[in-house]
This record gives C-alpha cells, structure tokens and sequence, in this order.
C-alpha cells in the first residue's frame, strides 16, 4: 500500500478529471436549455394558436354575417336573388356548419376555409357588390410584409 501512495497520481486521471468535469456542464447545460426551450415553445404556441384562432373566427363571423344578410333579404323578398345565388348562399352556410372549431388539426381545415372564400368571392361578383373581408392582406399587401 505504500507503494502506491508514494507514486505520484497518473498524469492520465488528471486530465480525465478535467474531461468530465467538462462533460458534465455541457450535459447540465443541454438539459437547462432543452427545458427552457419546452417552456418558451409551449408558450409561444399558445400565443401563435390564440392569434390564429382568433382570425379564423373573425372570418368566419364575417362570412355568416353576410349569409345571415342575405338570407333575410331572401325571407323579405324571396325573388332578389337568382336561384344560382341563392344556392351558393345555401352551399356557404353549408360549409361554415361544417368547418371544424373544435378540431384544428383535420386536415379539411384549409380545403373549407378556401372553398368558403371562393363561394364568397363569387357571390359577390355575381351580385356586382364590392364586398371583401379585409381581415387578412390582400396579396399586394403582404408582399411588402418581412415574415
């Protein structure tokens, strides 16, 4: 035993040391930041999820504003509307009664959201109205916008 405590230490276990002293804080910093980063990711999606949520439902409000417009034009006097018109209203509230609030992850999401913009877009070139939903940039606009 005496022998072995007269030897001076292995200059190998020095330098191990060293090594895993170094290892050890990069695994302590990987473990900080990748739960920081859950936080902060859960955070932001919630804001991004609130934000979007909130301009789905205001587009969808405005277009069964309009749907509700119509139809009661339509209840007062049931001829101002062609019967072409008067089905693409029908079709319109069709797809917003379809459209799935409570299941943002279907995947018929953005085929309903465009179907509704195109019936609507119709619609109101077939009515000659200048009627637009100005919640969202048009394309003009957003080419200017830095994402």
């Amino acid at each position: 035993m005496e022998s072995q405590s007269l030897n001076p230490p292995n200059i190998e276990d020095i330098f191990d040391s060293s090594l895993n002293l170094e290892e050890t804080h990069f695994e302590e910093g990987f473990k900080e930041g990748y739960n920081d980063g859950l936080v902060s990711g859960k955070q932001e999606g919630k804001e991004v999820g609130l934000k979007l949520g909130f301009e789905v439902g205001e587009e969808l409000g405005f277009y069964q504003g309009c749907i509700d417009v119509w139809n009661s034009a339509i209840r007062v006097e049931p001829n101002c509307f062609s019967s072409r018109v008067q089905k693409s209203i029908k079709q319109m509230e069709d797809l917003i009664k379809k459209y799935p609030i409570l299941d943002p992850e279907d995947e018929s999401v953005q085929d309903i959201m465009d179907a509704l913009r195109l019936k609507f877009r119709a619609i109101s070139a077939t009515l000659s109205m200048k009627l637009e939903y100005e919640g969202y940039p048009k394309s003009s606009e957003a080419e200017g916008i830095d994402f």
